[in-house]
């Protein structure tokens, strides 16, 4: 089993990588490896589904650029494909004066992003939008959407395999470890061994491990954080139309509790931001040992903790109590009652934390020798997968010389 390119990595990011790369080299055959028995389990299948417009990311910055080219390249994919999307936009509202100066700021980097129609909106104007929600003032941004990424997902890889008849997609193929050879590589497998001339990493939450198999030196560490969600109760579904955000804190690297009505139908609420024991665990009381030492031995970890003792202390306290998240939500729309929410799922977010406790907030995709290596892209990176896909695929055309 021999491949020009493997992927390791079955979540939207290694699915778009494995379709532009296809259809940028028709001819090549490229194999992906996704160690559960289906694909987007993680991150893809367990995220909110929201379609980013690109709001609050540095200018010019990785995340920026793909996440508004993405987003184009995404509801064009769920055009032409069939994909469940709705571009329905979003209202991000202040609360209070510091929100307000905050949200001007975010007005300002959303005009610098060129993000279409983005308008700074009264209380009133924001009460026509969503007539539950007070507030001193809002953001209105009409390119935001919501969207089905896991069918996304599993459509990018059809229409790959259909390009090329010798490409495989190979699921519950665990990636055991990395040999590299003069002029190929070989992957060895729970169920076997293949060889690639070229490999693109696209592991989420298992990247730093990946990339330490493969022999990269990184300094960083993926430090899991979970996110709880809860779902409005039917008779209570009427007090959001759309999506409603607050103003996020700078200080912190997650945007706060929101509402989110889904394509499939319901809306969620959520989700908060606890350090997580395990890295593939959706429950409150999941733990693994192996990533809890991992992360509590690694010194960015407590950096993290030490400089913001407080809001963690909140964000646990909250993740047990639901008065405490009612009251979150209840900051935006106050009509909210305990009987309206009920416990929804959860997701853990890939946050690469340097050592000095700091996030690395921008995508971050390294080369080395005949590897590609997706070490970070945290959210919008499903939003911005079609676009990270084609970087790759260029990446790919100028580090491994493909014609």
């Amino acid at each position: 089993m021999e491949f020009d390119i493997a992927i390791i990595g079955g979540g939207i990011v290694g699915a778009a990588t494995f379709y532009q790369l296809q259809k940028k080299n028709p001819t090549l055959k490229i194999a992906l490896f996704e160690k559960e028995n289906i694909l987007a389990k993680h991150q893809t299948g367990h995220n909110s589904g929201v379609l980013h417009s690109g709001l609050y990311y540095k200018p010019g910055s990785l995340k920026a650029k793909n996440c508004i080219e993405g987003k184009r390249e995404m509801i064009a994919f769920a055009k032409e494909y069939g994909i469940a999307h709705d571009i329905c936009g979003k209202v991000v509202v202040a609360s209070n004066q510091q929100e307000i100066v905050r949200l001007e700021k975010i007005h300002q980097t959303g005009i610098e992003n060129k993000i279409d129609d983005i308008e700074r909106i009264s209380s009133d104007q924001v009460k026509e939008i969503e007539p539950f929600v007070e507030c001193l003032s809002g953001l209105w941004v009409p390119s935001t959407g919501i969207i089905d990424f896991i069918s996304a997902t599993k459509k990018m890889i059809e229409l790959a395999l259909a390009l090329q008849a010798e490409s495989r997609l190979f699921l519950a193929h665990e990636v055991i470890s990395i040999t590299r050879n003069e002029d190929e590589t070989t992957i060895h497998t729970n169920k076997g061994e293949f060889t690639s001339k070229f490999i693109v990493f696209c592991s989420g939450l298992q990247a730093d491990r990946m990339a330490k198999k493969d022999g990269l030196k990184l300094k960083e560490k993926i430090v899991p954080f979970r996110g709880d969600y809860y779902e409005l109760a039917a008779q209570a579904q009427y007090k959001v139309k759309n999506l409603i955000y607050p103003v996020p804190d700078p200080a912190f690297p997650f945007l706060g509790v929101h509402f989110t009505r889904m394509v499939g139908g319901g809306v969620e609420c959520g989700p908060n931001a606890v350090f997580s024991f395990k890295r593939e665990g959706y429950n409150k009381t999941d733990f693994s040992f192996k990533d809890s030492f991992d992360a509590l031995s690694y010194r960015g970890t407590w950096k993290l903790f030490l400089g913001n003792i407080s809001y963690g202390i909140n964000e646990y306290r909250r993740a047990f109590s639901k008065k405490m998240f009612l009251k979150s939500l209840q900051q935006m729309i106050p009509s909210l009652t305990m009987d309206d929410i009920e416990p929804g799922r959860a997701g853990v977010r890939a946050q690469l934390l340097s050592q000095n406790g700091d996030t690395r907030d921008d995508f971050r995709i390294e080369h080395q020798g005949n590897a590609i290596h997706v070490l970070n892209a945290p959210s919008p990176a499903a939003t911005a997968s079609l676009a990270i896909g084609k970087y790759i695929a260029l990446e790919a055309e100028k580090k491994f010389g493909l014609k």
